[in-house]
């Protein structure tokens, strides 16, 4: 007889029991010890007492309150200070901003205005978020602010202490901050503009946004149902948005075109937006060098309005008020900025392949122009005017190529030069990133990616 078929005999009930099998003494035994494991729990445990006989004790004690007089007069010897922020408006005085803020100290009034340092915040005050520290008489303890001479500039720190002898201090030190990464969403129902406030979009993002379409789209021609997307950067400090930076990438539906453009910097440190297959989105010449505008005479033969005399016209005239900012149209130099008899005020710009353009009728030339000074696309080069032989304000723009005009209107706008093959992967990275962050702006987007992938797997 083999091992497995010996007979195992277990007592249940006063009956002999036979397994033949290992499957059989296994459960046999299984069962068996179960069986004595319940019958030991439930002769060991203890039954609960009910707690209706549980002893109760009852305790009173009198306990002692402090004395309100005493609270009161302890609080009285503490001396009290108060922390308050409050927006200095542009148009609002420093004797009444420091009235509403808590600060009643004529001491540190005349110092903000004397000193050189305290000085800067009166400078900078437009919607500027000021913070200070009163003691209860409300004498100034300290008071900061930020401020910075310009968007790409330093943010600094401007500080006003009361030191340990009542002496009023000021510092200026750099200030620390805290980048981080927004995103928006702003939908087209009236105009750009009102579509940005709508959104909350600080000015110099959305300024940046239209230069980065400019070259695609037409702000003259929205439509209910365009949209655009992105994402910039902004600086804080203690919980603070100090100031925006750069916008990271955009995109910008319109009439159900979807433009797309991601800004890089390549390895030489020069910097562009390009399209998500690497294509630069700046073109080789903007459209109109003013922003917002309309012909109002196209490059054509035309009867000159001063001289009545059958002409042709050399240029495009684009009507705008006396001021509009004139933007240079491609990158150059400046071969001239002087008075041009019928012309007026004119400035011509060198660019490559022997292109140049003029610019003329201008009431004034922009700081820094001169011959020889170097423009990139979209630098205020002048200010709309009506000098020369002109009959009311405009810009009279000419675009020459050897010195002969061409019509502005008809040249091909063609695309500055693409990234190079070595970039093209350390860009693709940063676009993908882009990309998903714009799809997490449209749910549906998200989930249309979310089906196509379940339908492949």
């Amino acid at each position: 007889m083999r091992p497995t078929d010996k007979l195992l005999r277990i007592v249940s009930g006063g009956r002999l029991l036979f397994g033949t099998t290992r499957a059989s003494r296994i459960v046999s035994v299984s069962a068996l010890f179960f069986a004595v494991c319940a019958f030991g729990a439930a002769s060991v445990a203890p039954l609960a007492p009910d707690a209706s006989d549980l002893p109760v004790k009852r305790i009173k004690e009198e306990l002692s309150l402090p004395s309100l007089d005493e609270q009161v007069a302890a609080l009285e010897a503490v001396d009290q200070q108060f922390i308050r922020e409050a927006t200095f408006k542009s148009s609002e005085q420093l004797a009444t901003f420091l009235q509403r803020i808590g600060v009643d100290d004529e001491e540190a009034a005349q110092f903000i205005k004397s000193d050189s340092i305290a000085r800067t915040i009166l400078q900078f005050r437009a919607d500027k978020t000021v913070a200070v520290k009163t003691d209860e008489e409300g004498e100034l303890l300290w008071l900061q602010t930020t401020v910075s001479d310009g968007p790409d500039k330093p943010v600094r720190n401007i500080v006003i202490n009361r030191d340990a002898h009542g002496k009023l201090t000021s510092s200026d030190v750099s200030a620390k901050l805290e980048r981080r990464v927004e995103m928006a969403t702003a939908y087209i129902r009236t105009a750009f503009y009102p579509a940005a406030d709508d959104a909350m979009i600080p000015y110099g993002v959305t300024e940046q946004v239209k230069s980065m379409f400019e070259t695609n789209v037409d702000y003259q021609r929205l439509q209910k149902g365009d949209y655009f997307n992105i994402v910039y950067e902004s600086f804080w400090q203690n919980g603070e948005r100090v100031r925006t930076g750069r916008v990271l990438a955009g995109e910008f539906s319109n009439s159900g075109k979807l433009y797309q453009a991601a800004w890089f910097e390549e390895a030489g440190g020069k910097g562009g937006y390009y399209t998500f297959d690497g294509k630069s989105l700046k073109k080789a010449f903007l459209k109109s060098p003013i922003e917002f505008t309309r012909v109002s005479s196209g490059f054509s033969m035309r009867v000159h309005p001063i001289s009545g005399q059958w002409k042709a016209h050399k240029g495009v005239d684009f009507a705008a008020a006396t001021g509009t900012p004139i933007r240079a149209s491609a990158d150059g130099v400046v071969d001239s900025a002087a008075p041009s008899n019928g012309y007026g005020n004119l400035v011509v710009l060198k660019h490559w392949n022997n292109y140049s353009t003029a610019y003329a009728h201008m009431s004034r030339f922009a700081a820094g122009i001169h011959k020889g000074s170097k423009v990139s696309q979209g630098d205020v080069i002048g200010y709309v005017g009506t000098t020369g032989w002109s009959t009311g304000p405009h810009l009279h723009y000419e675009f020459r190529v050897n010195n002969e005009a061409r019509d502005p209107m008809g040249i091909n706008m063609t695309e500055a030069a693409p990234l190079a093959v070595a970039e093209m992967t350390r860009f693709k990275g940063f676009a993908g990133d882009m990309i998903h962050r714009f799809n997490l702006l449209h749910p549906e987007r998200m989930a249309e990616i979310m089906r196509l992938a379940a339908k492949r797997s």
